[in-house]
């Protein structure tokens, strides 16, 4: 496990899940957020945006936390593992809901209200990108996926992998 893929719904804790796997295993985590937009709530060029995940990529190690749809299969071609949080819908609104106001290291801004339509964008994504995501998972080859679906089993994952890695 080196080149690590979090992905799964607004919400569902994949900057949290992908902090504590990074200090579990050592490993730099790289929020894509982080890389696509500008404190501004600006985007970086599709061309910016590429490179510096390629850029990313071509490390030994990284834990690469963010959907991005358009980069994902490319991503997956680099990735040795891939975490698909899972979650169900609810647990992801109400989470989007309780960062409100929260200043992140995952988001070069903080949200003050809650967007209608980022709102939207995450009560339709299991019926939109998480079928886009499972159709790219599915096609995916060599590469080993976890998927969880719910907050329990993230953290029994973790507490398990860090109780592990205790003892080598």
């Amino acid at each position: 496990m080196k080149k690590i893929l979090v992905i799964g719904c607004p919400g569902a804790g994949k900057s949290v899940f992908s902090r504590r796997l990074s200090k579990i295993l050592g490993i730099p985590v790289y929020h894509l957020d982080m890389v696509y937009w500008k404190p501004d709530v600006t985007e970086v060029s599709r061309e910016v945006f590429d490179e510096k995940i390629t850029e990313i990529m071509k490390r030994d190690e990284w834990i690469m936390d963010g959907n991005y749809g358009r980069t994902l299969r490319y991503r997956l071609s680099f990735a040795d593992t891939v975490f698909y949080l899972d979650l169900p819908i609810e647990v992801c609104l109400k989470s989007i809901q309780e960062r409100i106001g929260t200043a992140r290291d995952d988001l070069p801004w903080v949200e003050e209200t809650l967007d209608p339509e980022f709102h939207e964008y995450v009560r339709q994504f299991p019926d939109n990108q998480a079928v886009r995501i499972k159709e790219a998972l599915n096609d995916s080859r060599n590469v080993n996926i976890i998927r969880f679906t719910s907050r329990e089993e993230v953290n029994s994952y973790l507490d398990r992998l860090e109780n592990d890695n205790r003892s080598i």
